[in-house]
């Protein structure tokens, strides 16, 4: 399990909490159990709420890494 390529990307660039978080809950549903998801996301509040989210909701926060243009990308492994 430590492969992190996203087999979903989503782009919350320009959103604000809490939408890459619900952006992410509509749609964990959509890779399946292991699958890695990845969130690109531009509000300083991801970077504790997509974490959290993960805890909440029993999923694995696999890293943060960085989009080409400097933005952040949380990635979430579905768990469950």
């Amino acid at each position: 399990m430590n492969d992190t390529t996203a087999e979903l990307t989503l782009d919350c660039r320009g959103t604000r909490c809490p939408l890459p978080v619900i952006e992410l809950a509509r749609r964990i549903g959509d890779v399946g159990v292991g699958a890695v998801i990845a969130v690109a996301a531009d509000d300083p509040a991801a970077a504790s709420d997509v974490p959290a989210w993960c805890r909440m909701r029993g999923h694995e926060h696999a890293g943060t890494a960085t989009a080409p243009d400097g933005v952040a990308v949380y990635l979430v492994r579905r768990l469950t």
